[in-house]
């Protein structure tokens, strides 16, 4: 196929040879399938943040570092030049974090290059060869269901104990690959440690596991792993192989009426980018 603009300075470059064809379009990003000498890729493409439906909301991009005060004055005063710097933040965030989470072991495609706003990485196939279908578009039975949920369950700890939360993990940013599920997109990542916000977001990506694979095993809707989860971190125990219960007993305290707040808009906005998502894919 004819290669996309974006992608003919990485021809010019010799870091792909060919565009195959296009894999798919996020709500983020354009992914192509490309290839470079013997090998095959991933080229993904990343949208104008006017373009897409996901938007850097202050609860991802909270501490955040950037390269220098001048850049953090002008992302702060909403110039264009700050604009721009956190533009190139959003996009180096799923670069730094899947260099970092494939350091550590975590099923995430090994990231390759990252060229002028293109990030070449490992394509995920499945057993036949062709590119791995998302979890969303994949009917389980129950064993199937159990053994999937246990795989990320390892996988969102092996992450935390990297010290990142996904942030938006769902059925949607989940590959069944050969050898089991692969996570993706990682540009809403957070630090576990340096975000106000990295207990909500990784107990609602717990959440959203247990709610998907409840469907086909419901026995799973009974589970508790989030709070399990987090209350091992916050007390400095949790490791890559701690064996978790599913169990686990909520302390009384405060409601936090904010923090209410926020679940509830969050789930709403969740909801509509679900919709979206399947409309697209239709």
């Amino acid at each position: 196929m004819k290669p996309p603009k974006r992608l003919q300075s990485l021809i010019e470059e010799g870091l792909i040879d060919t565009v195959v064809r296009q894999l798919m379009s996020g709500k983020e990003a354009m992914v192509y399938v490309v290839r470079c000498g013997g090998e095959t890729y991933c080229a993904k493409i990343y949208k104008e943040a006017e373009q897409r439906s996901f938007r850097q909301a202050v609860d991802y991009t909270e501490n955040r570092k950037v390269k220098n005060t001048r850049q953090a004055r002008a992302m702060a005063k909403g110039t264009r030049f700050g604009r721009e710097a956190q533009e190139a933040a959003w996009q180096s965030a799923e670069v730094d974090a899947l260099y970092r989470l494939a350091g550590a072991g975590v099923r995430v495609p090994k990231p390759h290059n990252f060229f002028e706003g293109v990030l070449l990485m490992e394509l995920v196939t499945d057993e036949f060869g062709d590119a791995a279908p998302r979890l969303n578009d994949v009917v389980l039975t129950p064993a199937q269901a159990r053994a999937h949920h246990g795989t990320l369950l390892i996988e969102v700890v092996r992450m935390l104990c990297a010290g990142v939360v996904h942030g938006d993990l769902s059925e949607f940013n989940i590959l069944l690959a050969q050898d089991g599920p692969v996570i993706i997109d990682l540009p809403q990542a957070v630090d576990a440690a340096g975000n106000n916000h990295a207990k909500r977001m990784l107990l609602r990506d717990v959440a959203n596991l247990r709610a998907f694979f409840g469907q086909f095993a419901p026995e799973l809707l009974h589970t508790n792993f989030g709070p399990e989860i987090w209350d091992l971190y916050q007390r400095g125990m949790l490791q890559p192989d701690v064996a978790l219960t599913g169990h686990f007993e909520h302390k009384k305290e405060a409601v936090d009426v904010g923090g209410v707040m926020r679940e509830i808009d969050d789930a709403r906005a969740e909801e509509s980018a679900r919709r979206l998502r399947l409309q697209t894919a239709r």
